[in-house]
């Protein structure tokens, strides 16, 4: 499982991951007694990508190993096999289902694919989520009228930062919603893009410190990977780098 966040402001796009890989192992005990764990398997797994010609940001979300290969490996593959100079932000998200779709048509994987395109003078944002399995591309940032919408949409291991943002309802003896929490709205609109970024790596860090207290499988963690979309520029604002493991003998 995972945590991958974008928060799209007017500023600009923030997007956001976690690194932990968990896996589930099954086998036999001594006495011949099957087992399944869960446990971590990494916590240097890349889930948030650059494509840099195209300047598009692309994460992923749900099943990290596809035929024992890690996701990343596969869509970096998928970069370099299925996309042309001519794509843009509108056309990534298909191509990028119907890629997975070919070879892993119930592959439990989702996508959240971001950036900028030129429509006369201005750059209008778009904000994708996909999912493989269900065939699935929605648009997060339009609304029914057809103007722009601001907020954030996460995807993964939701129910920590749903259960603090989102208002709870119950319905009534007369079949109407009744609020039973409301948390004070948000005001995506009049965020600022500093504020955007801090928002992006509080909804992960706060999953991640929250789970450490629960008695439930610790499958959101490790480094923070933060990438930043404006018209103006892409990159990233915090980035794990490959280093030599310094071991210490004891």
């Amino acid at each position: 499982m995972s945590f991958v966040i974008a928060v799209y402001v007017p500023e600009g796009i923030v997007m956001a991951s976690d690194s932990r890989q968990s896996v589930t192992v099954e086998g036999k005990g001594p006495e011949g007694k099957s087992f399944k764990v869960e446990t971590v398997n990494s916590d240097a797994i890349t889930k948030t990508f650059l494509l840099e010609y195209h300047q598009i940001g692309i994460s992923n979300f749900g099943q990290d190993l596809l035929g024992g290969i890690p996701i990343a490996s596969r869509i970096k593959r998928f970069i370099e096999e299925g996309l042309t100079h001519d794509d843009t932000v509108e056309t990534v998200p298909k191509k990028l289902v119907e890629y997975f779709r070919k070879d892993f048509p119930e592959a439990d994987i989702g996508f959240h694919v971001t950036g900028y395109k030129k429509e006369g003078k201005i750059s209008i944002p778009y904000i994708y989520s996909c999912h493989v399995s269900r065939n699935a591309i929605e648009r997060r940032n339009i609304k029914p009228d057809g103007s722009l919408s601001y907020g954030a949409a996460w995807s993964g291991q939701t129910d920590i930062l749903t259960s603090i943002l989102i208002p709870v309802t119950v319905k009534d003896e007369k079949g109407a919603d009744k609020a039973i929490r409301s948390p004070a709205p948000i005001i995506w609109d009049a965020m600022a893009l500093q504020d955007a970024i801090d928002f992006a790596i509080y909804a992960i860090r706060t999953t991640i410190d929250t789970m450490r207290f629960q008695a439930r499988p610790k499958n959101v963690g490790g480094p923070i990977d933060v990438l930043l979309l404006t018209p103006e520029e892409v990159r990233w604002i915090q980035r794990k780098e490959l280093n030599s493991a310094q071991l210490k003998l004891q």
